[in-house]
């Protein structure tokens, strides 16, 4: 991946404030443009098949369909996913899914920066 490469990505949480902290806290890294904010997993799929992101950031409990629910109707379409939640009991079931990251909310800046490094290596390589 070269340096002018952007890595395009989606934010998925029903939470307002949830949103803004991920914005605020990509917002220092050139190389992530965030392409569409989702309120929910319905929006987040219409927004994937439309967009064809390189990531989602996905929170994974939301009303109606949960961050589980919207990778499964993504199916192969499923970019690389960072899933973002309050609860730590679903990190296992996140990397059954082939997750590249687990943030906890309240986010910390070092634990992002750190996913970031991880989803560069894994975008990078998906994409030599």
């Amino acid at each position: 991946m070269n340096s002018d490469t952007k890595i395009t990505a989606i934010i998925v949480d029903d939470e307002p404030h949830a949103r803004q902290g991920l914005e605020h806290a990509l917002a220092s890294f050139d190389d992530i443009e965030i392409v569409s904010i989702c309120e929910n997993g319905l929006q987040a799929v219409k927004a994937v098949n439309e967009l064809n992101p390189d990531l989602v950031f996905l929170d994974i409990q939301m009303p109606k369909l949960d961050g589980f629910d919207v990778l499964e109707l993504l199916g192969e379409q499923a970019p690389c996913v960072v899933f973002v939640t309050a609860y730590d009991e679903y990190a296992l079931q996140a990397f059954e899914a082939n997750a590249v990251d687990y943030l906890l909310k309240p986010l910390d800046p070092e634990r992002v920066s750190k996913a970031v490094a991880k989803i560069r290596i894994r975008i990078g390589s998906e994409s030599a």
